[in-house]
């Protein structure tokens, strides 16, 4: 299982790349695992405003529909277009072409609700 060391991560699994008010959202290489084939993905609207931890974007895989949780507030200001045409990205790349959107975050401090690598690590380990 593939966790990088440069981002920080949600217990829901969701992994957030942070560029200062700008961050970059994905499913953690876990998650997509768990989810298998993917076949569908529903994104948020550009300009949307996102709570954290409320449903933000729908991934369906040949098993079911999972919710995606925002992992900060903020204004959805990118949506990767490219996995609405080829889902599988996101089994294939969840960490690079396999990423969901691109959120301005409204509080820096929410930042520090993240989880570390050696944390998220032990949640995966732990289940």
């Amino acid at each position: 299982m593939n966790i990088p060391n440069d981002l920080r991560y949600t217990k829901t699994h969701e992994w957030v790349k942070i560029n200062e008010q700008e961050v970059t959202v994905g499913i953690t290489d876990f998650a997509q695992q768990e989810i298998t084939d993917i076949v569908h993905v529903e994104l948020p609207d550009l300009g949307k405003h996102v709570n954290i931890n409320q449903p933000v974007a729908i991934i369906e895989s040949v098993k079911s529909a999972f919710d995606i949780y925002a992992p900060l507030s903020g204004e959805i200001i990118k949506i990767n277009t490219l996995i609405l045409e080829k889902p599988e990205l996101i089994n294939k790349f969840p960490y690079l072409d396999g990423y969901l959107f691109k959120l301005k975050i409204a509080n820096i401090n929410d930042l520090n609700v993240l989880l570390s690598v050696n944390d998220y690590q032990k949640l995966v380990t732990e289940r």
